[in-house]
């Protein structure tokens, strides 16, 4: 396994990763009034009483939120705290009328969990969660729409937020991107937070300090903000060298917050890092302590979804996929369903290779996701149905992948229409053959010394009929015309 270490002048540093992952709660309203959630509405069209701070309104808490944050934190295998305490957080931000966010301090809706992390190299990591609590998100100041007014956009203040907290056990930019990932995963997975990074909607302050190997944890920096699995491990790896240069260089660390500048590929102080006492949390006075009992979480717990890592095990188990197969397929719910939908009753391994390799490599090339494809899982599954059959190689199969993809149609009528069908009538095979092995004496002699040279003459059959011949069938016919 390939050293996490980093090599400095003075030896070799370790990086410790934490995470504060801000995800949003999939709810049709705000954590705490029924204004609407809806991304891109006109600015401020989505503004209750309550959102806006106006004199003498109350807040109330959204059950489904409630119910979505335990269902991720079942799915996260963590702890649910049957009694949790919404406090207020004393802060000043400037697009939050009220002065204060509603958050949760001391007891949090969830409590230590862990998520599964696969790694590139096929190795797993466990990172732990510390926990999740829920909070109200702050609307958005606009800086660039007047030249000496900031404008501000109520319609995201007080959207429900879930922060899933880790405990710093990533040892890598590559375990911090494994790590958000398979924490995307599991919230579409469970339809708590729909995972859109681009629209802010899951996004990342990671934490990150260096330190000798076996020393004491060092001193944190905060990255504030990432809204990019790829910015992420960008942040960290160069955070961490600029920790080890200072310190290296004799300096310390000063803990404090920093933001990542994508377009430099570096980070950059923000403010110094203030500590929980300065933000003055007490228990919001307007919010009685919530309680839950054991059979709301028990019947959330029955109503779950098969999570990644179960579908994972099932396909292996089920499909005898391979582990980075099963991977690859349940990274995206989307795909492990369409593999699904195309493998039902057929070679498993086949439809694998299919939806990974043709179907996800083109998507990716052209820019498209699964719910977009141009080939549906019934065309697919009737591709593979026309390869089980000889009705077609696996030559002519790509081709006609092609023409579903660019065309569209029912795969049977094109080869059908095109004249695609393999042929495995020997009789047109075999003059061919005769010919080549006439042609070709020394070829022929060599491929009797040694019949894997064999494939020398199938390779020209095959070509001399647009891939058309049965490739089985050729085989067995120069077996028998060069007396193996």
């Amino acid at each position: 396994m390939p050293s996490k270490l980093i090599k400095g002048a003075s030896g070799d540093w370790e990086v410790v990763i934490g995470m504060e992952v801000h995800a949003q709660v999939t709810s049709q309203s705000k954590l705490f009034s029924g204004a609407a959630t809806a991304f891109g509405g006109e600015p401020n069209s989505q503004v209750s009483l309550v959102d806006a701070a106006m004199p003498g309104m109350l807040p109330v808490i959204n059950e489904d939120c409630i119910k979505q944050a335990v269902r991720t934190g079942l799915g996260l295998k963590a702890r649910i705290n049957f009694k949790s305490v919404f406090d207020r957080k004393n802060y000043f931000y400037p697009d939050l009328p009220q002065g204060y966010q509603i958050s949760q301090y001391k007891s949090p809706l969830v409590g230590e969990g862990e998520v599964i992390v696969d790694l590139p190299d096929g190795e797993t990591a466990t990172v732990g969660i510390e926990r999740l609590h829920l909070e109200q998100d702050a609307g958005k100041s606009l800086h660039d729409r007047h030249s000496t007014m900031s404008l501000v956009d109520l319609n995201r203040a007080g959207v429900a937020l879930m922060e899933i907290v880790s405990k710093p056990d990533m040892r890598s930019s590559e375990e911090a991107k494994a790590f958000i990932a398979k924490l995307r995963a599991i919230l579409r997975y469970l339809g708590t937070c729909d995972g859109d990074m681009e629209k802010g909607n899951l996004r990342a302050d990671v934490n990150v300090s260096v330190r000798k190997p076996g020393a004491p944890l060092g001193t944190r920096c905060e990255i504030k903000n990432l809204n990019s699995i790829r910015f992420i491990g960008q942040a960290v790896d160069h955070e961490a060298r600029r920790q080890i240069e200072i310190l290296e260089d004799g300096g310390a660390i000063e803990q404090e917050t920093r933001l990542f500048d994508p377009n430099r590929g570096e980070t950059r102080s923000m403010r110094n890092k203030e500590e929980a006492h300065d933000y003055r949390y007490f228990p919001d006075p307007d919010l009685l302590p919530l309680e839950l009992t054991a059979a709301f979480v028990d019947d959330l717990q029955t109503h779950l979804p098969e999570l990644p890592d179960e579908k994972k095990a099932r396909f292996t188990r089920e499909y005898g996929l391979s582990g980075y197969d099963a991977g690859v397929l349940v990274a995206e719910r989307e795909i492990a369903d369409f593999f699904e939908a195309v493998a039902k009753g057929r070679d498993a391994k086949a439809a694998a290779n299919w939806v990974i390799n043709d179907l996800a490599g083109r998507l990716n090339k052209e820019g498209k996701d699964i719910a977009t494809a141009p080939v549906s899982a019934s065309q697919l599954g009737v591709i593979l149905d026309l390869i089980a059959a000889g009705t077609i190689s696996g030559k002519i199969a790509k081709d006609l992948f092609e023409i579903c993809w660019r065309e569209g149609g029912d795969p049977r009528a094109i080869v059908q229409a095109r004249g695609m069908q393999q042929v495995s009538d020997l009789s047109a095979i075999e003059p061919l053959v005769e010919e080549l092995i006439a042609k070709n004496p020394d070829k022929a002699e060599q491929a009797r010394a040694k019949p894997a040279l064999i494939g020398w003459f199938v390779g020209q059959v095959m070509k001399a009929t647009d891939g058309k011949a049965n490739p089985k069938a050729v085989n067995e016919l120069l077996r028998t015309k060069l007396g193996l």
